[in-house]
């Protein structure tokens, strides 16, 4: 609460009217008035005295905390989803500006927000994005030397991503090489001396974890090698690694859309319009998808919901993307995309362009 709520509502707990509020710090009722309502503040002098008088100490007073709980930022994030999806991202971005302000030490709280916003551009295809990253490249610079290792690592990692996205390679390259090196894998330590001590659920909780990691870094090294071949016009190649995109995937149980993203890339360089709504048929429905992680040993520990939630609104921010962008003019030719279209046959699919 602010200070003014907290006077009004520490005044009436003891059951005071302004007038001897005012009485007893020796100033007018109108000016009690006037800090209850937030027009205006109690001189800083005042500030022990009225702390006596309310009974309260200068920091429940003063509105003073040290930082938020891990429960009170994830509330706080959810609030800005809700906000993001009721009033819009600026508003959403405001509110985290605010919070951030009112918390300024809090790594936690402002990993956690920025991070949130970073993803949410993408995902509800906020545009112009630029003047937004701009901001968030200077929290990720404070955040950089955190104290806490996984919020420094993440934003190191972002500040890399950031320089070579806008071309500055010799910035990145310096960053990348600040990196420190460790030798000791800690989470694989952990689940080794879980299973030693025969907590097995946490062990293998920790091997389930690290079974999604190593598939989604065989995802990203498997694009950049399909970009690579496409680049040098290798396209046997760039066939092989969409191939076994697909098959990493269905191996390892992923969710189903999953496994269509490398061959839907292909396509849409290689304007194959006939294949990417090919593609597109059988991906955006499955966008829908539950993943029932609990159909498979790998991931018995696994909750997909979040997931779920993701793809689905990926798939409304895709189908949008084809309907709009002009790198996809060429599957808006002919009557076949607004056919395709239609054939999903729900209300979600007619939403997912308008």
């Amino acid at each position: 609460m602010k200070i003014n709520e907290i006077i009004r509502e520490k005044r009436k707990e003891l059951s005071l009217t302004q007038e001897q509020i005012a009485d007893f710090l020796g100033v007018s009722t109108p000016a009690v008035n006037k800090w209850e309502k937030g027009a205006t503040y109690p001189d800083i002098t005042l500030l022990p005295a009225l702390a006596r008088v309310l009974k309260t100490d200068l920091n429940t007073l003063m509105s003073f905390r040290g930082d938020l709980t891990a429960i009170e930022i994830g509330n706080f994030v959810d609030e800005l989803d809700k906000t993001v999806q009721e009033q819009g991202y600026d508003s959403a971005f405001q509110k985290a500006i605010s919070k951030i302000q009112e918390y300024p030490t809090c790594d936690e709280l402002i990993y956690s927000a920025i991070l949130y916003l970073e993803g949410a551009l993408t995902l509800y295809n906020v545009s112009p994005a630029e003047q937004y990253q701009e901001r968030y490249e200077t929290f990720y610079k404070r955040l950089a030397a955190s104290e806490i290792p996984e919020i420094r690592d993440t934003a190191a990692s972002m500040l890399i991503s950031y320089a070579r996205n806008r071309g500055d390679f010799a910035r990145a390259e310096e960053l990348i090489n600040s990196l420190p090196f460790s030798a000791i894998d800690k989470e694989e330590q952990l689940a080794i001396l879980y299973q030693r001590q025969g907590r097995y659920q946490d062990a293998e909780k920790i091997w389930e974890h690290r079974v999604i990691k190593g598939v989604t870094e065989i995802q990203t090294a498997l694009i950049n090698r399909l970009e690579i071949a496409l680049q040098e016009k290798r396209e046997n190649d760039a066939d092989f690694f969409a191939d076994l995109y697909e098959a990493v995937n269905r191996q390892f149980c992923f969710p189903e859309w999953m496994c269509y993203n490398a061959h839907l890339q292909l396509a849409l360089v290689k304007k194959d319009k006939k294949g990417s709504l090919s593609i597109l048929q059988k991906m955006l429905p499955s966008m829908k998808k539950e993943w029932d992680t609990k159909k498979s040993p790998l991931y018995r520990r696994a909750d997909g919901s979040d997931s779920t939630w993701l793809s689905a609104r990926l798939a409304k921010t895709l189908a949008g993307e084809l309907a709009d962008n002009e790198e996809y003019a060429f599957l808006r030719e002919g009557s076949e995309f607004g056919e395709f279209m239609a054939q999903l046959g729900s209300e979600d699919a007619s939403s997912m362009i308008s």
